[in-house]
């Protein structure tokens, strides 16, 4: 930007949005005055870290949003990171999936089991867990102290099954069945979520108490099973250390920064007890620690049903009035944001402190081993194909149909010998009838090249299918592979690195070679190449199952008159399949929004023909 545009900018709080030459947004930040913040990054006189130097490199324009507060951009801050996932932004989670725990307080009747991605559907999250055995351990004990139901019924209040085995041994307390009231159901949900908020006590002693009074009355079954469930507990809350002499619930924060990457160590602490510890593991740190914290907690935190009354931080947030003043309308109470320098809370902190710095250490050079593993096998690859250089972008091809219907194929990708899960493309072959593997791999390879010439000639604008790839991997023989060798001549494309892979032997073919390369199974070569191969097919597989899957929903609609796209929607929406819309009953059918008496007949009597 220039002199006359930054000038021309508002004093205003909001939020700017910088975007590159492809229109894509690659950061978002919040600004008390926007002149002023967006100003400071195009000063000559400001010297930038090599990370922010490289992000204004690419600036192309900035979008501005003004808002009448600095709490108000806080929080449209928050929301436009987790909706863009910029480049240069913090991202919570880097590049793993944390298992939470979930509850679905939406329903009438809640079930719990884990999940790997939070979503705003009315559920409560708990978590993340760094671990999925220790939380499976976690949920196996607390399904002995609660019988929480495990099945996945959509459960109406008018509506009553035979209850299944789980009822009849004491695992689930029968909502199906109209064995419990919702009020009594729920009040069971709430105490089970009290308990992964760290309050045990309260459990512990009523089921002291419900044991002596059964063993009291002689009811010794009873008795024998309120002692299971004290034990299950007990079990839970040995996991739990005793950290504080003060019964507060705490979130205590580490970090740890290195010019390569940044940790952050979470301790939680509920009731003075340490029930979790959570690490996150970041390669793209901008900006100051402060600025690179703050950003942090608003998106944690804004994916968390329960905020402690205290947060404990290693650093004084840049501006910790508005970030307080977010997490307490959150809360609905007053959060206190604490930078201790000494006594009980002091010790925390630095506990998390060194496990942040000792995390960090270990995750550096677990991955610079990893890497230099990865570097020692992509060049054994490159020895071996006598390729010109390293395959640093290696491309897998895969076809999928079920007896020539739905053909679709799968592009992957692994960079630097890794999957790049941002790279994969997929496409639904058009021009094929019938089963013809090696014709829809053409069209798939075919319109993979054209496309990446059609970018190369415009400048790679928007480009997603560049840069070309150092090797190209097909899943099949000698067949497929001539197949494909024919077409990248016909683009021009002759000297393009081709092989495939034959699964029964796991052999390797080159074009134009008779000799068939073949390794030891326990050659990490191979298992990079298989890697690659069932990923694409798995890829593959997983979107000509979702094709299906479309296809038989709504082709049994198709066919009935009087069912267009409207009623179509309404029909799947109310009943979420063929099958229970077909085991409807005309009174059913009648309640489905913008369904008629002659309607209702006709997907009756057009389901039965069809079946």
């Amino acid at each position: 930007m220039n002199e006359e545009e930054l000038r021309l900018l508002p004093t205003t709080p909001g939020v700017y949005l910088m975007k590159n030459k492809a229109d894509q947004i690659i950061y978002v930040g919040k600004a008390i005055s926007l002149r002023q913040r967006v100003r400071s990054y195009f000063q000559p006189s400001t010297k930038h870290s090599p990370r922010i130097a490289r992000m204004v490199e690419q600036v192309e324009r900035i979008d501005l949003i003004t808002t009448s507060s600095e709490l108000e951009a806080l929080a449209l801050e928050c929301n436009l990171i987790k909706e863009h996932r910029p480049k240069y932004n913090v991202r919570l989670r880097d590049d793993k999936q944390y298992p939470w725990l979930k509850v679905t307080w939406q329903e009438q009747y809640p079930r719990v089991f884990i999940a790997r991605r939070p979503q705003r559907d009315g559920a409560r999250y708990f978590g993340p867990f760094t671990e999925a055995g220790p939380l499976r351990e976690i949920l196996r004990l607390l399904r002995k102290i609660f019988p929480i139901r495990s099945c996945k019924k959509a459960l109406a209040p008018d509506e009553q099954h035979r209850p299944c085995l789980n009822y009849h041994i004491g695992r689930c307390m029968g909502p199906c069945a109209g064995e419990v009231q919702v009020e009594d159901y729920r009040q069971m949900i709430q105490e089970f979520c009290r308990i992964l908020e760290g309050h045990t006590e309260q459990l512990e002693t009523k089921l002291q108490e419900e044991m002596a009074t059964a063993a009291a009355r002689q009811e010794y079954e009873a008795a024998a099973l309120c002692r299971d469930k004290l034990r299950a507990l007990q079990k839970i809350v040995e996991r739990q250390t005793v950290v504080s002499s003060v019964p507060t619930d705490r979130d205590v924060f580490g970090l740890a920064v290195t010019e390569e990457a940044s940790f952050i160590q979470l301790l939680q602490i509920r009731r003075g007890k340490l029930i979790g510890k959570e690490g996150f593991y970041f390669t793209d740190f901008l900006g100051e620690p402060e600025e690179f914290l703050r950003s942090f907690l608003l998106q944690y935190y804004d994916e968390q049903d329960y905020i402690p009354k205290e947060i404990i931080l290693p650093l004084t947030l840049p501006d910790e009035k508005p970030v307080a003043t977010w997490l307490r309308n959150k809360k609905q109470q007053k959060v206190a944001l604490i930078r201790p320098q000494r006594g009980e809370k002091f010790q925390l902190l630095r506990m998390a402190e060194d496990n942040a710095h000792f995390l960090l250490e270990r995750e550096i050079n677990r991955r610079k081993l990893a890497a230099a593993k990865s570097q020692e096998t992509l060049e054994r690859l490159r020895d071996l194909l006598d390729l010109e250089r390293i395959p640093q972008r290696m491309e897998c091809f895969d076809i999928s149909h079920w007896q020539g219907e739905e053909t679709v194929a799968s592009m992957v990708v692994f960079q630097d010998g890794h999957p790049a899960p941002e790279a994969y493309r997929r496409f639904r072959i058009r021009g094929v009838t019938g089963i013809d593997d090696y014709a829809s791999l053409q069209e798939a390879v075919k319109r993979r090249f054209l496309r990446g010439q059609k970018e190369e000639e415009t400048g790679g604008a928007g480009s997603s299918f560049l840069p070309f790839p150092d090797l190209l991997v097909i899943d099949g023989g000698r067949g497929q592979l001539s197949a494909i060798s024919a077409v990248l001549a016909e683009l021009g494309r002759a000297d393009q690195p081709v092989i495939s892979l034959a699964e029964k032997e796991e052999e390797i073919f080159r074009p134009y070679e008779a000799v068939v390369i073949r390794l030891d199974r326990d050659d990490h070569v191979l298992h990079l190449l298989q890697q690659l191969r069932d990923e694409a097919h798995r890829f593959a597989l997983t979107f000509h199952r979702a094709r299906r899957k479309k296809q038989s929903l709504t082709s049994g609609l198709d066919q009935i008159k009087g069912i267009g796209p409207k009623r179509k929607k309404a029909l799947l929406h109310k009943f979420g399949s063929l099958q229970k819309i077909r085991a409807a009953s005309l009174e059913e059918l009648l309640t489905v929004e913008g369904m008629t008496a002659t309607a209702a007949r006709a997907v009756l009597e057009g389901l039965q023909e069809t079946e």
